[in-house]
């Protein structure tokens, strides 16, 4: 295990490295009976914590710096124990990434598509801004609400091993899934996470900071026939006319504005509560 540059303050931070380091400290943080950080890939104050608190009781660091060199006394200290495991159990087929992992165990890790499962204030927003547009006449129909985090890292990672961004033997551990994307060779490897692309259905590298994940972004397609009057959030009925869309009208992207509810144009049915 190994991470290829700085991590923590003030360091460079790449994704890849940041999961690592964040799931070693995990397992100090368990070792000790402390609370645990999330394992985002973004280092925030959380993570820059841990990693302080690690210096002060491990190395005795009267002012901790909060960032881990690759092979520096921190590293080392963290990684202690570990750079040198038992080999590991040859996979077991249903273990190994592919479509029969995908098959047997994808839908342990569903995403949702109720608005109730998204975060406040956001939530209370778009149940009332859905609520205008279906009392206005609009045809309102729900995709996509809060993602798994796991079901995202599944994605994000099965498509960067197919890719060949990120070795097999790489990727980090992911919370309540077992699943293992090196095969023993890297055809295989890449092959069995190529299967997961195309059952996913994934076109682009996914995120792991979607707000999807946070719950804070909804998948909509609104419309309907006529001209239809919507009520903004002060109460105002505003006249909504071509084009008959949620994905095109400005007039309606204004009306959702109003309810924190914000249409992000790239993104056909998207809307989030900051645009993103």
């Amino acid at each position: 295990m190994a991470i290829g540059a700085s991590v923590g303050k003030g360091g460079v931070n790449e994704l890849a490295d940041v999961i690592v380091v964040q799931h070693l400290l995990n397992g100090w943080l368990t070792a000790t009976r402390q609370e645990l950080i999330p394992t985002t890939g973004i280092c925030g104050p959380l993570t820059i914590d841990a990693i302080k608190t690690f210096q002060s009781r491990m190395l005795g660091a009267a002012n901790p710096d909060g960032r881990i060199d690759p092979g520096g006394r921190t590293w080392q200290a963290l990684t202690a124990g570990t750079s040198a495991p038992a080999p590991a159990p040859a996979p077991t087929p249903t273990a190994l990434s592919g479509a029969v992992w995908w098959r047997a165990n994808q839908a342990q890790f569903p995403n949702s598509a109720a608005i109730t499962d998204l975060v406040p204030p956001f939530r209370d927003n778009v149940t009332a801004f859905v609520k205008a547009l279906r009392d206005a006449g609009a045809d309102v129909k729900v995709s996509a609400t809060r993602r798994n985090r796991s079901r995202a890292q599944l994605m994000h990672f099965c498509f960067r091993v197919a890719n060949g961004s990120i070795a097999p033997r790489d990727v980090p551990a992911i919370a309540g899934c077992t699943i293992q994307w090196d095969h023993g060779d890297l055809a295989k490897s890449k092959k069995g996470a190529q299967e997961m692309v195309d059952l996913f259905g994934i076109a682009f590298q996914p995120s792991l900071t979607s707000l999807h994940i946070e719950g804070r972004a909804i998948d909509m397609t609104i419309s309907w026939t006529g001209t239809i009057k919507v009520r903004d959030k002060s109460g105002n009925a505003r006249t909504v006319s071509t084009p008959r869309s949620g994905n095109t009208n400005k007039d309606l992207h204004a009306i959702g504005a109003s309810y924190g509810v914000i249409k992000l144009a790239s993104d056909p049915p998207h809307w989030s509560d900051n645009g993103h």
